[in-house]
């Protein structure tokens, strides 16, 4: 997959997830970072239970990457959660 196919993939996981967990977007560079980094950890994931991971730009591997955003997304809520005051 090229670097293009990456971004654009990665921009729309990382919008879709963090509107999923944050109920808002966190803007267009921390989005596209998001999605790439949901679409390696979605396909770990997916590959850990014998599916395929990201295969292309296509809505497979948008719901991979999206899963991966999201699983990233709630782990480092978990691990970084900061108090209210």
């Amino acid at each position: 997959m090229s670097w293009i196919a990456w971004i654009i993939l990665g921009l729309v996981a990382g919008f879709l997830g963090s509107k999923i967990v944050n109920k808002r977007g966190d803007g267009l560079i921390l989005d596209t970072l998001l999605g790439v980094v949901g679409a390696v950890v979605g396909g770990y994931i997916f590959r850990f239970f014998g599916a395929r991971g990201v295969t292309g730009l296509n809505l497979y591997s948008l719901f991979v990457a999206v899963v991966g955003a999201i699983v990233f997304l709630l782990v480092y809520h978990a691990l970084f959660r900061r108090g209210k005051a």
